[in-house]
């Protein structure tokens, strides 16, 4: 039994992992999109597929399930696997996908989502699946809840010997959740793992708690709107956009009545969500309540509406987004604006950068990860120093306010992966590091070896 790596293995984009479990028996954990200066990697499927039994996916992101149509085409017609939450939102942010990276042809796409449709296999959290069975192994899954985004999982496959009953268990970490983030429950660690594949992000940083950086969201706006201009929040259609809206709700319920600043009160501030994708991923969230955390339900029991409270409002048509570029971009009316993409490389975002960018009166805050390469990274290094950045060809000059929040993230810290190592009762003797930059990978295992004096690896891999 072996860990190939098709992508995320050196990087923080493309996951896409093959545990061979027999010489001709597979199965894959995520098949995702490269982004960033990952972008240049080819992205057709490059590795055999003929032992492929099962694909896993751990969750919805693009860059874990953005190279689907790739992998279709080289012939895959098993089962696709996810959480019951991940089935109900995948196909709107692959529609989204295939029209961006593959094809805009009306009947491909129609074809691909059906073919989606028919191979996909929901599960249920905790509960163990048979995968397939070989001359020599049982191998079963079960997935359990990874607090990254609604739907997302950690990924328990049990390789069990036929002849000896000797299991062997391979856990791969997909994207794990920060502590206390907004409508998802944190994730709990394994009983057991002899094998680990765990994600890195943040592996090399602390973030800070949830009450500081809410305190943080609320004086960055502050700050901001001093100028009478408008905050540009880019954002992650899924999963980072519905926390924005649940902590700007919290903001909004929290100070009312008070001002944001002198001539405006937080009730006459406008929130504006300009992404036809992030709609329509809120309102399936909305409708997967039942996997909210306590917190959420407990504000719905007092009847707020976290993801569609009053003063947000929603730009659906592109007439409309540019009907409301236009307002923004030309008059004094404070807003918070957030749109995709969350590393500014296509979408409405654009537009705005381009057109706000250039005027100190307005502000871009960044909330998210922005991978070498990206606009976003470009904008967060250089826009502080007065810098420029090139946006569809086009040389955009920074003069608006930046500012970072690096407290708000999906993904665990350093605390947060050693802690979900340190939670398990049988510890990993092997470990793969993957989805982080270099830097971030050897500072996560050197923290592992000092922090976990009973983990008897004998192997990290990073």
């Amino acid at each position: 039994m072996h860990i190939l790596h098709h992508g995320g293995a050196t990087g923080v984009t493309g996951s896409c992992h093959q545990l061979v479990t027999d010489t001709d028996a597979s199965l894959l954990i995520d098949c995702g999109l490269f982004q960033g200066d990952e972008q240049t990697q080819d992205l057709s499927v490059d590795f055999p597929i003929e032992s492929l039994n099962a694909l896993i996916l751990t969750h919805v992101h693009i860059d874990h399930v953005g190279r689907l149509p790739w992998l279709l085409a080289a012939g895959y017609d098993g089962p696709i696997y996810c959480s019951k939450p991940s089935a109900a939102l995948l196909l709107l942010v692959l529609e989204d996908a295939f029209r961006l990276t593959f094809s805009r042809d009306a009947k491909r796409l129609s074809a691909y989502l059906d073919r989606v449709s028919r191979q996909l296999r929901p599960l249920d959290y905790k509960v163990w699946y048979p995968l397939y069975q070989t001359t020599k192994h049982q191998v079963r899954v079960r997935l359990q809840r990874a607090g990254h985004i609604l739907g997302s999982a950690y990924v328990e496959i049990d390789v069990r010997n036929q002849h000896t009953r000797a299991s062997r268990r391979v856990v791969f970490s997909g994207d794990l959740g920060a502590r206390y983030t907004p409508l998802l429950p944190a994730p709990k660690s394994p009983y057991r793992a002899d094998w680990l594949v765990l994600e890195s992000t943040y592996g090399d940083r602390q973030h800070t708690g949830r009450t500081q950086r809410k305190a943080r969201l609320r004086e960055a706006i502050q700050r901001a709107l001093r100028n009478q201009g408008t905050v540009l929040i880019p954002a992650f259609s899924m999963g980072r956009t519905q926390e924005l809206l649940y902590e700007l709700e919290e903001i909004l319920h929290t100070y009312a009545d008070k001002p944001v600043h002198d001539g405006l009160d937080w009730s006459q501030l406008p929130v504006i969500l300009d992404s036809p994708l992030a709609s329509k991923i809120t309102d399936c969230y909305r409708t997967l309540q039942p996997w909210w955390n306590e917190e959420a339900h407990q504000r719905l029991r007092q009847g707020r509406r976290p993801l569609a409270f009053e003063q947000l409002l929603k730009v659906e048509s592109h007439d409309a987004h540019l009907r409301m570029l236009h307002h923004l971009a030309s008059s004094a009316r404070p807003a918070v604006v957030i749109a995709g993409s969350g590393m500014c490389q296509s979408g409405r975002i654009v537009n705005y950068l381009k057109r706000m960018l250039p005027d100190p009166r307005h502000a871009v805050l960044f909330v998210g990860y922005q991978a070498s390469g990206t606009p976003g990274r470009q904008i967060q290094q250089y826009g502080p120093q007065g810098g420029y950045v090139d946006l569809d060809d086009e040389r955009v000059d920074i003069r608006a306010q930046i500012d970072t929040l690096s407290g708000y993230s999906a993904h665990a810290d350093q605390q947060g992966l050693v802690q979900f190592v340190k939670g398990m009762r049988h510890k990993p003797h092997t470990l793969h590091l993957v989805h982080g930059e270099a830097s971030a990978r050897q500072a996560l295992a050197e923290a592992l070896r000092e922090q976990i004096s009973a983990l008897n690896v004998t192997k990290i891999v990073t």
